[in-house]
């Protein structure tokens, strides 16, 4: 059997002996919408939890809209410009509307990647488009902190709009339950500091904190008091567009309104397609960090390898295929990375778990040393230097086969999983 994953812009194929028994794990079938264009302007007029955009706009002078960085595949190019059609019809000049990309504390978007990222010649021309910079401490404004604890400076340009518009994707996230909505608000715009407490152990160890799931899910709670606050602080709203996309990455579904309902309503829909229940688990499973743009770090690329571990027996093994073109990811993340080599899986968890802050990019650290507790990982990867090979702490295979092959020989059956879609497909042991 031979089943393609992808992997960069393009696949590679997995080759499986006769005897495996193989199961591939897929969403089910979206229903693709039939006219996007159409499905985007309607959902701008038919608002969930509030009025139209172009009702919602007629009040304000100035507008920012937040959109993702290049890690996500959100539609912009079919979002953005019917946005920004709308907020001028509705008088706000062009010159007075921002698109922020929500980096976190990732690295800008710039020239022929930015104009990719927002895929509208219009919008670029004639919106001010900008990048969140997380470590900037005078482009943040401090609005006090949460129940928990959790210090909240988000960016001013979006705090200081009139209207605050939202964009992205709904999809799986291992740690928030879901990205999208208030996700892109803390840590897309939120300072290092705010992002850093978000993400410490504290948190992210609470076991709440899973892919599809936002029940009783700390980071998810604390990014909607953030949300709270905001509005407090304002005395204004904060609006979203949320879309859902399927395996082609078509558009399936797409609404406007309150940040709050509409995403709900998102994660509704998206939740009727990710989970997919299986009633055994696997000792192998081979699955990829979903092609570009998500499998062009390593630190990306470790979110298709913690996804699937519901349905993987203990010491089972897991093949991630991912390109990791840009290789291993920031320069705080190789020394997390060394971190966790030097002192140890043990060694390195129980010393985050003291620290009330993460540092940049240990939280992804954190999810890996987590998982190599209880599983074997091997990873096929040609984008990796021979420093950056070592600094993945996992072992490597020169080729999906050799990864096969290694998965096979540490296992005693021969039924195996593959699932195309690593990150974005939550498969649930019933």
């Amino acid at each position: 059997m031979e089943i393609s994953l992808p992997y960069g812009r393009s696949s590679l194929s997995a080759r499986f002996p006769p005897e495996c028994d193989v199961t591939v794990i897929r969403k089910p079938q979206m229903p693709v919408l039939p006219s996007p264009s159409e499905a985007v302007q309607s959902a701008l007029a038919n608002a969930q939890g509030a009025q139209p955009l172009s009702e919602v706009a007629q009040t304000a002078a100035t507008a920012c809209i937040l959109v993702c960085d290049v890690t996500r595949p959100v539609p912009n190019d079919i979002l953005l410009g019917p946005i920004v059609s709308c907020l001028t019809g509705a008088k706000i000049r062009p010159q007075n509307i921002l698109i922020l990309v929500a980096t976190g504390l990732h690295r800008p978007n710039e020239g022929a990647e930015l104009e990719a990222l927002i895929g509208d010649r219009n919008v670029l021309d004639t919106t001010t488009i900008a990048n969140h910079i997380a470590q900037d401490d005078h482009a943040h404004i401090n609005l006090g902190t949460t129940t928990r604890g959790t210090p909240v400076l988000l960016d001013r340009r979006f705090v200081e709009a009139d209207l605050k518009l939202v964009t992205g994707l709904v999809e799986p996230h291992f740690m928030a339950g879901y990205s999208g909505g208030r996700k892109v608000v803390a840590p897309g715009i939120a300072h290092a500091e705010t992002i850093g407490v978000l993400h410490s152990a504290a948190i992210l160890d609470d076991p709440n904190c899973a892919a599809c799931n936002i029940e009783r899910n700390p980071l998810h709670l604390e990014q909607l008091e953030i949300l709270s606050m905001l509005r407090a602080h304002t005395g204004s709203g904060v609006y979203a567009v949320n879309t859902v996309i399927d395996e082609d990455r078509n558009l399936a579904f797409v609404n406007f309104g309150e940040i709050e309902s509409s995403h709900q309503a998102a994660m509704d829909f998206a939740a009727r397609y990710c989970t997919v229940q299986l009633p055994s688990k696997f000792e192998t499973i081979v699955t990829s960090a979903a092609g570009y743009p998500l499998d062009q770090t390593y630190y990306q690329a470790v979110k298709g390898m913690v996804t699937p571990l519901s349905i993987l027996e203990k010491k089972g093994t897991l093949v991630l295929a991912a390109e990791c073109k840009e290789g291993l990811g920031s320069d705080a993340y190789r020394k997390s990375q060394r971190d966790l080599i030097r002192e140890g899986t043990k060694a390195f968890l129980k010393r985050i778990s003291q620290k009330s802050k993460a540092d940049i990019d240990e939280w992804e650290t954190q999810m890996q040393a987590n998982a190599q507790e209880d599983f074997e990982f091997c990873l096929v990867s040609d984008g990796l230097s021979d420093e950056d090979r070592e600094l993945t702490a996992v072992r490597m295979a020169e080729s999906l086969d050799e990864g096969i092959r290694f998965a096979l020989s540490r296992a005693k059956s021969t039924n195996v999983a593959v699932i195309p879609e690593g990150p974005y497909v939550v498969p649930q042991f019933a």
